[in-house]
């Protein structure tokens, strides 16, 4: 029998509702800032997304340090959304997005649903936004976890920011913090939301010994890195297999992405896309490094697009994927 021949271009475009990327890795927000931080350490032209930190309706300082530490595995973070403000965003920080060669989504965050509904009122009409995140899953302030954990308020929350955000892709950031993530996530589909990111970072603690004190100031913070990436990347399956998948809404997978082989099984998984963060920190060109391994996957077995591999775990009892 003849062996087919690998393909001879591979099509590394994702689809993320009607907005279309030119590969599926993105940055997650909150750690390279809102893009000119970052740029010196990488072409950011090489991502398919970039997404910026967290903005609120007023500035924040954040929680008092240290409010950031390393743990076995990862990092606890507990920055608590400190940011400059929607006004200087929009004057300061969206001129520099508007130059990036890469879509752009910036990230926002609120105490009630009356700030999220006003900061994407104004953030909707610029056209150097191609996507709004909604932040629902903050473990690192007090209130962070309301509408997160709570499918009703979640759902009252996207179809209000619904409403005005008609340009713009509208994400859900999900708290992996619940019993049942696929309660909030139907909620934030059902309600209107283009696509979901998953999974934010989970609550711990870590203690200082000898001082018998918390490390961080706020006591608690939020750990990722590549500690969370085996739950993270059992929410996103299931998320993809009882919700997403069937409602045909992309998932935007992250927790603990280090490697090409890390974000080859989230997209198994049903990531269509995939964010990097704590990664940035140790190598901030890893999102380059994990595009050219994922790639050499794809010759290596034969697919002509990175969009073949959402979703093609299977299990015993499944069908085998197709040649």
């Amino acid at each position: 029998m003849r062996t087919a021949e690998p393909p001879t271009g591979i099509d590394l475009t994702v689809r993320l509702g009607r907005l279309v990327l030119r590969n599926p890795v993105l940055t997650v927000s909150g750690t390279c800032g809102y893009g000119d931080e970052y740029a010196p350490f990488m072409d950011l032209g090489r991502l398919g997304a970039f997404t910026s930190k967290s903005v609120t309706l007023h500035p924040r300082r954040g929680n008092v340090p240290p409010r950031i530490i390393e743990t076995a595995g990862g990092m606890l973070n507990a920055i608590g959304l400190a940011n400059v403000g929607l006004e200087r965003f929009i004057s300061e920080k969206l001129p520099v997005l508007a130059k990036l060669d890469v879509p752009a989504f910036v990230n926002v965050a609120g105490h009630t649903i009356e700030e999220y509904r006003t900061v994407c009122r104004r953030l909707d009409p610029h056209e150097a936004i191609a996507g709004i995140e909604l932040n629902v899953s903050c473990p690192n302030v007090s209130d962070g976890l309301v509408f997160g954990t709570d499918p009703d308020a979640l759902g009252r929350l996207v179809a209000d920011v619904r409403k005005v955000v008609t340009r713009s892709l509208l994400i859900v950031k999900l708290s992996p913090n619940v019993t049942d993530i696929t309660q909030t996530a139907r909620a934030a589909i059902e309600a209107g939301a283009d696509c979901l990111s998953l999974v934010n970072t989970f609550v711990g603690m870590a203690i200082d010994v000898e001082r018998q004190r918390p490390l961080l100031a706020n006591r608690t913070g939020g750990l990722s890195g590549p500690a969370i990436k085996p739950l993270a990347l059992h929410l996103v399956n299931r998320v993809y297999r009882e919700v997403a998948g069937p409602a045909g809404i992309p998932l935007i997978g992250m927790g603990g992405i280090c490697t090409w082989r890390d974000a080859v099984e989230f997209m198994l998984a049903g990531s269509t896309a995939v964010g990097i963060g704590t990664a940035l920190f140790i190598d901030p060109t890893t999102p380059v490094k994990v595009l050219e391994g994922v790639e050499a996957y794809l010759r290596r077995h034969r697919l002509k697009s990175v969009s073949q591999l959402v979703g093609r775990l299977r299990f015993d009892a499944d069908e085998p994927p197709a040649g």
